[in-house]
């Protein structure tokens, strides 16, 4: 890990040319912390305009691509990853490492994932990221990198303990406190910035009419768009104010969908009403709170853009709404182009060149880096995408890096690491706001707070589904050392999200003698198994608590199960299920209340529970 000492030693002649042309000579420390908290809704200074198109005059056309994309590289370290992730990069990028791949292609960014083995704990991503940037300042024209990550916390987070994870959208929504959101954003910000990443794509910004969707969820802050609005503006402020780039996806509104664009191309049937009444208002508010960047849906909007192209290659949506009708003048960045929904209309060769035709700055992790980039570049040296097009681009995304410092000094240290991720308060923080967020919707009898004289013998069945970073759970053993940590008697059983006959007897027999029994449920059907777990557990005359682990809808997919109480916790990483044994144990009042209606499974037409539903002890 290279220290500040050393960190300019790494400049090299020409790229401290380049830095000194962005920042000017010897900024004071002061001067570099203002302009990473400043707002990229100021405007930029003439100064730093005429000195960014000067760098951006002397690229050549190669690097200008490059500068374009954002990519994925398999690996923990830029320059000696395992021989697994050097064959996966050979593979699928022609490219041994992230260094070959950054001198190769000039990439402008680079993401993060879990399962591409770049975040196995913030000394090593931090390591990671030092070295990206090493890479990206040993280039003809020595630029700083963006590097990003989709750190939204609750159930998509890439960065795990020992960092601090935080309730996500949904929950925070429930616990309905701005500035909740805000801080989680601060924290969440400062520790991504200590381990390199400074760009994050969150937070979502889709507003979730559509209990049915099955990408978007509990990732959105709720049905309301004043509420999702308001939330969105604080997360973005939270974020931005530790120096990060904030990303508000995905325009023009994935929240009324029940297609997943992972797998699918989504059509949203809004008319432009609609839209501008219910999908618009959250990325307004982000506009207005200054976001860095937007990110792109690959849904078809038909009211938007009767073409029925996808939002990411549609020009009437990305320039004629985004650009000029919002007045949003930062830097658009595709939803990943790895996705079917972006990929089932054009080929993987046109899609690039249609994207910054619409108006896009950034394309994301392309399928084929070399496919999408060569296309580009065929796209420009004939004609087909002018260069000063490009040029916008590249301006918006070396402002932006000129923003966040990246131009003074890119590099991380560990010492920074150590005194930022998962610290005390930090941890105590996300407990708090986590014990904000539980939201208690049924409590017949009275059975909670669960006595300890009463009930003290426990036993934790249900669904165990992968931890979102890899780091956390499983959820049943989770809830278990918690209630155990509280001074109950807790045994963990995972039955898992399709409970078999034989799991379900396990249970049934395992319940025998106990005072209560605690299941996590995961997007309960009305023809699951999980249903049939639930009413067994119940027949035994033993009380049941039932604390849905992801969307809150399953207590009206358990109506007549016979269980006594049930909560929700919007997510099944530990912070919340941590928060919910103590909300059960009565250690911490059940504040949250629903940021999205329930309706009656056996007939949609009738809420069950409305927005804003939420008991109390």
């Amino acid at each position: 890990m290279h220290h500040r000492t050393s960190r300019r030693t790494l400049l090299t002649a020409t790229a401290a040319t380049a830095v000194a042309a962005v920042t000017g000579a010897g900024l004071a420390p002061g001067a570099v912390a203002a302009q990473r908290s400043a707002s990229s809704g100021q405007h930029h200074s003439a100064a730093t305009t005429r000195r960014l198109k000067r760098i951006i005059s002397g690229m050549s056309l190669e690097e200008k691509v490059g500068q374009l994309f954002v990519m994925r590289v398999y690996g923990h370290s830029a320059t000696d990853p395992d021989q697994a992730d050097i064959d996966a990069n050979l593979a699928e990028i022609g490219v041994r490492t992230a260094a070959e791949m950054i001198a190769k292609y000039h990439v402008g960014g680079i993401i993060y994932f879990t399962w591409a083995h770049n975040t196995r704990d913030p000394h090593q991503i931090a390591e990671l990221s030092n070295g990206i940037q090493r890479a990206g300042l040993a280039g003809p024209t020595p630029l700083p990198l963006l590097v990003s990550t989709d750190q939204e916390h609750g159930i998509v987070c890439r960065v795990g303990e020992p960092a601090t994870l935080m309730p996500g959208a949904m929950a925070l929504g429930a616990g309905g406190s701005r500035s909740d959101a805000r801080r989680a954003g601060q924290i969440a910000g400062a520790e991504l910035a200590a381990i390199g990443i400074n760009q994050n794509y969150a937070p979502d910004a889709d507003v979730n009419v559509n209990p049915a969707n099955p990408v978007i969820g509990v990732r959105s802050f709720g049905s309301d768009p004043r509420s999702v609005a308001a939330m969105v503006a604080a997360q973005v402020k939270g974020y931005q104010s530790s120096g990060i780039a904030s990303t508000a996806k995905h325009f023009p509104g994935h929240g009324d969908t029940s297609t997943d664009s992972h797998t699918g191309l989504p059509v949203i049937t809004h008319t432009r009403e609609q839209w501008a009444e219910l999908d618009e208002p959250p990325f307004r508010a982000a506009i207005a709170a200054g976001i860095d960047s937007i990110m792109t849906a690959h849904i078809v909007v038909p009211a938007l853009d009767p073409a029925e192209d996808p939002a990411t290659l549609s020009r009437p949506i990305l320039t004629g709404i985004l650009r000029e009708e919002l007045g949003y003048d930062g830097v658009v960045v595709t939803d990943s182009l790895g996705m079917e929904g972006v990929r089932t209309k054009y080929g993987d060769e046109r899609v690039p060149v249609l994207a910054l035709q619409a108006g896009v700055d950034q394309l994301l992790n392309p399928p084929d880096l070399s496919v999408s980039w060569n296309a580009v570049l065929e796209a420009v040296k004939g004609g087909e995408i002018s260069e000063a097009r490009i040029d916008e681009s590249i301006l918006r995304i070396l402002r932006l890096k000129a923003k966040l410092g990246l131009f003074d000094d890119p590099f991380v240290s560990r010492s920074g690491v150590d005194r930022t991720v998962g610290t005390r308060s930090h941890l105590a923080a996300a407990d708090r706001i986590a014990e904000r967020t539980t939201t208690l919707l049924a409590n017949d009898g009275a059975l909670l707070p669960l006595s300890r004289r009463s009930h003290r013998d426990l036993l934790v069945v249900g669904a165990d589904p992968a931890s979102p970073s890899g780091t956390t759970g499983p959820p049943t053993t989770t809830l278990a050392t918690a209630f155990g940590e509280l001074g109950y008697a807790a045994t963990a059983l995972s039955t898992g999200t399709a409970p078999t006959a034989a799991k379900i007897a396990e249970a049934v027999a395992a319940a025998q003698g106990k005072d209560a029994v605690v299941v996590a449920t995961y997007n309960v059907s009305a023809t699951g198994s999980q249903r049939t777990l639930v009413s067994a557990l119940a027949a035994t005359g033993v009380p049941v608590i039932t604390v849905a682990i992801r969307n809150p809808y399953d207590i009206a997919q358990l109506a007549g199960t016979g269980f006594a109480a049930n909560l929700a916790t919007y997510s099944w990483t530990d912070v919340e299920l941590r928060a919910a044994a103590r909300v059960i144990a009565g250690r911490a009042e059940p504040r949250g209340t629903l940021p999205v209606p329930v309706q009656r499974a056996d007939d949609p037409a009738v809420v069950l529970h409305p927005v804003g539903y939420g008991l109390r002890y």
